[in-house]
């Protein structure tokens, strides 16, 4: 069975960008390998960043917490005055989302990746959920029911 070993992730400078992640979601420092600066991001995974000056490209990483690792690390998001989201549209600035009843955020890192934290995997909530995430459409339709939105 194959597992994702690593995921190179491209930055306009790999220390700061592998800095900010560890930092900011609580991981262990990271460490340089040849031309990659590494973040372990779960006991299998690394994150290699890599300094680029191409066009950056930029992607969407989402981070499954805890309750209480999402306090710290909202905290630390709004200690440094990030601008963060409830929604991956940005629409709804400096709030966060309830979908599924946990917690989600969205903020960028410093190569203008989106990175997100959620307390729970979006749709686990089902209908039964008061915040009924609404990714869930087709389901809500089918039940007559309309979504709480963030």
């Amino acid at each position: 069975m194959s597992v994702l070993n690593h995921q190179i992730v491209w930055s306009r400078d790999a220390g700061t960008s592998a800095r900010f992640l560890a930092d900011m979601l609580g991981f262990e420092p990271p460490v340089k390998l040849g031309h990659f600066v590494m973040v372990q991001v779960s006991p299998d995974i690394t994150f290699d960043f890599m300094t680029t000056d191409r066009d950056i490209t930029a992607q969407h990483y989402a981070f499954l917490v805890s309750e209480e690792e999402f306090d710290v690390i909202i905290g630390r998001v709004r200690g440094r005055a990030l601008e963060h989201w409830a929604d991956p549209a940005h629409r709804d600035a400096g709030t966060i989302n309830r979908l599924d009843d946990g917690r989600g955020v969205y903020f960028n890192d410093p190569s203008g990746h989106e990175l997100e934290i959620i307390t729970r995997p979006y749709g686990s909530g089902g209908l039964d959920a008061e915040h009924v995430n609404p990714l869930l459409a087709e389901e809500l339709a089918a039940s007559g029911r309309l979504p709480d939105l963030p």
